[in-house]
């Protein structure tokens, strides 16, 4: 696929919330507040790209049976850089996200792409890969926050909404408000999604054991039914 190709699939062909279903946890945890998402969108996506090109840079060096412990080591660092530019530079951001910041170095999204990607890619591809990944996270973060937020404060980053403010459906900032968001936008993304699945044929040309039975349990059934 093209760099566009390469890039585009993490926001809408394979967004990893909305479609892989990866990083469920800081998804339902960290989008109560557009703030929030935004804020764990870009930290996610910053250690995803620097993750990608080094893991990448590194593929032919790192031996294949403790590749894994090599790429949750580097992720770990990153994470901790990371954690220490929010904790100098929005300090705000950081109280927060909680310990949903630093479990960034066990979220799949990441872990997922160095050991699907970057481990197969060169190093201009896995940056691609990332940023599309983690523009996908973000936005998709942003999405169930903005709902949640507008409906769940009344609010939007922080500002109040004349009338919403007033009537706040507080069970959206809640766990079962947030299943809810999250459920709805994935059925929303499977209507419109131009990849379905195809239906299964279940009669006797979609069974494997069809050349087996010859047909005679189908045929069973059908006499019972009748």
């Amino acid at each position: 696929m093209n760099t566009l190709q390469n890039f585009s699939k993490g926001i809408i062909k394979e967004n990893p919330v909305l479609v892989l279903v990866l990083g469920t946890c800081p998804t339902l945890a960290t989008s109560t507040s557009v703030t929030n998402a935004i804020g764990m969108g870009v930290a996610a996506t910053v250690v995803l790209l620097c993750s990608n090109i080094v893991i990448s840079a590194l593929r032919k060096v790192i031996p294949d049976k403790v590749r894994i412990p090599c790429y949750i080591v580097l992720i770990a660092g990153f994470v901790t850089m990371v954690q220490m530019l929010v904790k100098a530079f929005a300090p705000a951001l950081d109280q927060s996200l909680g310990i949903y910041l630093p479990l960034i170095v066990v979220n799949c999204i990441i872990l997922g792409r160095a050991e699907m990607f970057a481990n197969k890619n060169k190093i201009f591809d896995s940056a691609v890969d990332a940023l599309g990944m983690g523009a996908g996270f973000t936005l998709a973060l942003i999405l169930m926050a903005a709902i949640r937020e507008v409906f769940g404060n009344g609010s939007f980053m922080g500002m109040p909404i004349p009338l919403l403010s007033d009537n706040k459906i507080s069970i959206m900032t809640m766990a079962p408000g947030g299943f809810f968001v999250f459920g709805c936008l994935i059925a929303l993304v499977n209507k419109f999604s131009a990849n379905k699945p195809k239906k299964k044929d279940f009669g006797c040309a979609g069974c494997p054991s069809a050349a087996a039975c010859g047909k005679l349990s189908c045929e069973k059934e059908a006499a019972v039914s009748d």
